[in-house]
């Protein structure tokens, strides 16, 4: 069985966080590397997709040193000053922790960003490899890391 995590971990190690972003509701994606525009359905354009990506749908918070910056419940204005001082930064860990993995993104400059599902059911995030022209996703299901 491939180690997911340590596939992702050396992947990301040394990429910046090119891209921040607030998808629907309060669903945090972060995106690493070279970005690739998007395009809508409607032909609209969409956020750009990076080499490697990051989604958590809710229930995340930003660490900064020892406290927390923000988090999925906290006061949505101060998002975006938060979500651009990530922008730049580099990957220099992802793992897991919890008896259901949760992700925990470590980045320059003590930030860290973290998946933290408080409702029933599975954590909430999935980490993408867009590199060679397809794209692996893995996140947990039924406790359990899987691929897809």
């Amino acid at each position: 069985m491939k180690d997911w995590i340590a596939h992702f971990r050396a992947a990301a190690r040394g990429l910046t966080v090119s891209h921040a972003w607030r998808g629907y509701g309060s669903a945090l994606f972060l995106e690493f590397g070279s970005l690739t525009p998007t395009t809508r359905r409607d032909g609209r354009p969409g956020e750009p997709e990076g080499e490697l990506g990051l989604m958590i749908e809710w229930s995340w918070r930003i660490e900064d040193g020892r406290s927390i910056a923000c988090g999925s419940w906290s006061d949505e204005a101060l998002w975006p000053s938060i979500f651009a001082r990530l922008v730049g930064l580099r990957v220099t860990d992802i793992s897991t922790f919890g008896r259901l993995p949760e992700l925990l993104l470590s980045l320059e400059g003590d930030l860290h960003v973290a998946s933290f599902m408080t409702a029933e059911g599975d954590p909430a995030w999935t980490l993408f490899d867009r590199r060679g022209g397809g794209c692996i996703a893995v996140g947990c299901k039924s406790g359990l890391l899987v691929a897809e």
